[in-house]
């Protein structure tokens, strides 16, 4: 990234319509800190490096530590089925209930439809709830067969990590994370995150989010509020040691992700796994309603930078921020998101239309001539604050097609692709969605 960092930062918010940004970067042992812009559009308050920003998914990796941190200690394995440790556990269907293990959890193979954002209240039994209201989640895929993002499975882990130590998610991520690294600036719970400097999400029309943030229930999912240096030094724990005895286990793939150009090549425990030119990365993202967060570590150069932003085409942002910082720290660079190939590619696209459906999300396909077309709507208890996305789908390949929405400076990915008993699925947004109709 150009110097000075801080100038070229605020260059690229400007640039992606981002209203504020932070960025933190750990570098031959030093860290820096940058930000740009403001926290709310509405107020105008400036961004600053110590702005608590929602990291969302980042949020995965912390639940996956803590309950490594309890394999290494011999309370459970990764093979653990989960109603060993929560007989009260139920999905409806009666395999999955019975066999899911804690390791299907963690690298979303648990096919259990994962969108299940669930409001149980604020008090302190809003994870317990949450998992009660599981008993009605169909099943996404068969267990163990496709890499399915699922967030519902890791607010389960999450009630997995309150029953084995009698207390809280928010109070044993606290105790055996927050606290040991001495993190100042990491939360969970708005009443704390508003004693800091805070970041408002916005959506897509440039405008504050009509709400803040999450529902706790979703809290070992997605629910941490951190500045980018804690979090970096959450990610140098895992470089250098100081959480779990053997981190790089986290590192293990274990299942491939079906459409590579998204996220990464596989997932691990918790963490996604993929390579730049040569080199491991290991990274995690994370989106709530108008914020977007990214993590990045290179275990072989010993780098790690965390970016966080409040709205605009963040996604774009964070991606042209690790493209112009590890080119310049690490020489390493970054690949392109794929986009439409420089030749029409000739496929039978009309094979692949029809309706998709999982929780959260209703995708509808038709054939068009030259491609696809996509609708995608939101369902649930977040439809209301997510806009319809319509977009044109071009052929890469035979099962890879691309589409960018308009306005959207990047180009998103869609494979198509069969489970071993033939049936059809699309993977969009590290999702899989099974055909419907």
């Amino acid at each position: 990234m150009a110097a000075p960092t801080g100038h070229r930062l605020a260059e690229l918010i400007a640039a992606y319509e981002v209203p504020g940004a932070a960025l933190a970067y750990l570098h031959r042992g030093q860290l820096h800190e940058f930000a740009a812009g403001v926290l709310n559009r509405a107020t105008g308050v400036e961004a600053t490096a110590d702005s608590l920003f929602q990291i969302g998914s980042i949020t995965k990796v912390w639940t996956a530590t803590l309950l490594m941190q309890d394999v290494e200690r011999g309370r459970l394995t990764l093979d653990t089925p989960v109603i060993e440790v929560l007989p009260e556990f139920r999905v409806a269907d009666p395999e999955v209930t019975k066999s899911v293990t804690i390791r299907h959890l963690l690298c979303h193979t648990s096919g259990i439809d994962g969108d299940l954002f669930l409001d149980t209240g604020r008090g302190d039994d809003c994870v317990e709830k949450y998992v009660a209201a599981c008993a009605g989640l169909a099943r996404n895929h068969p267990l163990g067969v496709t890499q399915s993002y699922c967030n519902s499975g890791f607010v389960i882990a999450g009630r997995v990590l309150e029953k084995l130590a009698g207390k809280r998610w928010d109070d044993v991520l606290r105790e055996r994370i927050v606290e040991p690294l001495g993190l100042t600036h990491t939360w969970t719970l708005p009443e704390d995150v508003l004693r800091f400097r805070a970041a408002m999400g916005h959506l897509r029309d440039g405008g504050p989010a009509p709400v803040w943030g999450l529902m706790r229930s979703i809290g070992p999912a997605g629910l941490i509020c951190s500045r980018p240096a804690d979090v970096v030094a959450f990610a140098r724990a895992h470089l250098e040691g100081g959480l779990l005895e053997d981190p790089a286990a986290l590192w293990e793939p274990q299942v491939e992700i079906p459409n590579p150009h998204t996220l990464g090549g596989h997932w691990g425990i918790g963490w996604i796994l993929d390579e730049w030119d040569g080199h491991r990365v290991v990274s995690h993202g994370g989106n709530t309603i108008g914020q977007h967060a990214m993590l990045w570590m290179l275990p072989g150069t010993g780098t790690v930078a965390c970016v966080t932003a409040n709205g605009g085409h963040s996604a774009a942002f964070t991606h042209r921020v690790a493209t112009e910082l590890f080119a310049e720290l690490d020489g390493v660079a970054v690949p392109a998101k794929p986009g439409p190939p420089a030749e029409p590619v000739q496929v039978d696209a009309t094979r692949y239309a029809g309706l998709y459906e999982r929780a959260g999300a209703r995708i509808a396909i038709t054939a068009r001539e030259g491609g696809l077309r996509l609708r995608q709507e939101a369902t649930g208890e977040l439809a209301a604050m997510k806009e319809p996305v319509e977009m044109d789908l071009l052929p890469v390949d035979e099962v890879t097609f691309v589409g960018r929405a308009q306005g959207d400076p990047d180009w998103s990915s869609a494979v198509f692709y069969d489970l071993p008993d033939g049936s059809p699925y699309v993977h969009l947004g590290a999702r899989a969605t099974p055909r419907t109709g």
